[in-house]
């Protein structure tokens, strides 16, 4: 296995382990690997892996593949995703096994509503990652707030901003 395979799969494995809400959770940690670390790619061709992963139908893991086929063709998409998918597979496996025993447990259930939250900060510490990554002035730091704003302060879908942000794009704003 080549030295960039290792990596792949052996840094996703990690990840995985870790990936509580699945990869978004730890997109901070895969941007730090795939554009600090290794130098894989830039912060924009980042970005729009991302965008390419999230518009394509299916699940967020996706952005995994396409980092691991940038890296190093389709054998470093199947060690990516086989890194990303398979420990945390098992792991789930061997803990539901687990958990239909202990499952009345009061520990258990605390254990259960802590995860929120934690869920929660990954995520938004992925958006922050992914901001920094994507926005490269002051408009597009202020879109970027606006629209979050928007879509946290008010029961408009957001797919309005994104259609909004499309149409700012197609008349050169942003």
């Amino acid at each position: 296995m080549s030295p960039r395979l290792g990596t792949l799969f052996g840094q996703f494995a990690l990840m995985s382990l870790i990936a509580v809400g699945g990869a978004n959770a730890v997109l901070p940690r895969i941007h730090g690997l795939a554009v600090g670390t290794e130098g894989w790619m830039t912060d924009r061709e980042f970005a729009d892996l991302f965008a390419i992963a999230n518009a394509a139908p299916g699940p967020n893991v996706l952005i995994v593949s396409l980092i691991g086929f940038k890296v190093a063709g389709v054998t470093g998409a199947l060690a990516a995703t086989i890194g990303m998918c398979g420990p945390s597979s098992l792991l789930s496996y061997g803990v539901s096994r687990l958990w239909y025993r202990i499952r009345a447990r009061p520990w258990v259930m605390l254990a259960k509503r802590s995860m929120a939250p934690v869920t929660v900060g990954l995520i938004i510490a992925s958006g922050f990652v992914l901001a920094r990554a994507a926005d490269h002035s002051w408009l597009q730091v202020g879109l970027g707030l606006v629209t979050a704003g928007i879509v946290v302060g008010t029961k408009l879908n957001p797919l309005w901003m994104l259609g909004a942000a499309a149409a700012l794009g197609l008349v050169g704003i942003g």
